[in-house]
């Protein structure tokens, strides 16, 4: 198993897929890989890659980037969203927090403040606390299937399986087809060790327009953990740089080596977002 320490950022996403953490499952993301940090009217800093490509120096450089235009204006609403995203990304949870408590002050019945105050409580291990922000950005009259697929995230976290899938399908039914949810739902069915239905719903993420790195590489895990090895190196390897895809390679390769993928994907979770 390979040490937080050392381990690649692109095994950390591969991870965090697998583990249901709130940063792969895209709480506020489209589905697409896009240059923007964040959706809605966000204004978002132009990068030369995609951020989800970026390794971990050029996320580093990108953070601290991003950090000088929030450090200058505190209350920018857009700066703060996307520096705690960043700041997600790079494994700084705890100041991500910090980050979007002072925005949520500024913010408070903005809900897509709302859902990013929720998604930094999640990746700071307060789930609880997460699944009621969550629940305050929810509006009945008009309910947002980010939301619904946030909220099933944080059930899946909490042990609350059946809970967890409701909200993925509540969320398909506002936006049919949406591969982060399908991908999602699937995944709630890997940590249940329930393979094949993984598989279904992986591949039907994987098909559908707009499905990026992430779902694949989730699809690339259920495959491998059915001992079909070659097939899920083949899926790992697409879209990715070198470097990336044998990261995740090595990811894969050590999951297949272990008897307790499933308490050391359980353990994973708890500790990395």
């Amino acid at each position: 198993m390979i040490s937080h320490g050392h381990m690649s950022l692109s095994s950390r996403r591969l991870l965090r897929g697998a583990a249901m953490a709130i940063v792969a499952l895209s709480l506020a993301g489209c589905g697409t890989q896009k240059k923007e940090l964040t959706t809605g009217s966000i204004s978002s800093p132009s990068f030369s890659k995609p951020v989800q490509s970026m390794n971990a120096t050029e996320l580093s450089a990108a953070a601290e980037s991003i950090g000088k235009a929030y450090t200058r204006n505190p209350k920018d609403r857009a700066a703060g969203l996307n520096y705690a995203n960043m700041l997600r990304m790079t494994g700084r949870n705890d100041q991500a927090l910090a980050v979007m408590q002072q925005v949520a002050i500024n913010f408070p019945t903005d809900r897509e403040v709302l859902a990013a105050y929720g998604k930094s409580q999640a990746a700071a291990g307060q789930l609880e606390q997460a699944l009621n922000t969550i629940s305050r950005a929810q509006t009945p009259d008009r309910p947002d299937w980010k939301l619904k697929s946030a909220e099933g995230a944080i059930l899946d976290q909490l042990g609350r399986a059946p809970e967890a899938r409701q909200r993925y399908r509540e969320a398909l039914d506002i936006q049919p087809n949406e591969p982060t949810v399908l991908s999602n739902l699937g995944m709630s069915y890997l940590l249940a060790k329930d393979l094949k239905t993984a598989e279904t719903y992986l591949r039907s993420a994987v098909n559908q327009p707009g499905a990026d790195s992430s779902v694949r590489q989730n699809l690339a895990l259920a495959i491998g953990l059915q001992g079909r090895f070659p097939e899920a190196e083949q899926i790992a390897r697409q879209e990715l740089s070198p470097d990336q895809a044998e990261a995740n390679v090595k990811y894969l390769r050590s999951i297949m080596s272990q008897q307790n993928a499933w308490q050391k994907l359980s353990k994973e979770d708890k500790n990395t977002n």
